[in-house]
């Protein structure tokens, strides 16, 4: 019986952002603390029945993510012609999740990001 096994780690991201073009309140520069839930897929383990080791898989999420903590999300290059969005925000972080995990044997099944505890967007690719 074949099956797919999905592992996710979460970390956060304190950065701030404006929306241009939106109408109200967010077109305004404000901060968030964002919190990042990415999941990766494979129908198979490891010799010692890992999908991929935590640690390891938190590790790239970092190596994506850390550029943006602490910074203005509408200064960095992926976001000069696209609002820094959530929906925007978990696309470039799969994005650049799946080129850092495609040693592992792994494929990126979404990545979520929470703007504020009960808001979040999803990207599937």
């Amino acid at each position: 019986m074949a099956g797919t096994y999905e592992i996710t780690v979460t970390t956060s991201v304190a950065a701030s952002h404006r929306l241009r073009g939106y109408r109200g309140k967010c077109e305004q520069l404000h901060g968030h603390n964002y919190r990042v839930e990415a999941t990766v897929a494979t129908a198979k383990l490891d010799a010692i029945g890992l999908a991929v080791d935590f640690k390891v898989l938190k590790e790239r999420l970092h190596r994506v993510v850390d550029r943006f903590d602490h910074t203005d999300l509408n200064a960095c290059a992926e976001f000069c012609e696209v609002n820094p969005s959530s929906e925007n925000m978990a696309r470039v972080i799969c994005e650049g999740l799946q080129a850092a995990t495609d040693d592992l044997g792994v494929r990126v099944a979404r990545v979520r990001v929470y703007e504020t505890e009960g808001n979040c967007a999803t990207y599937i690719p």
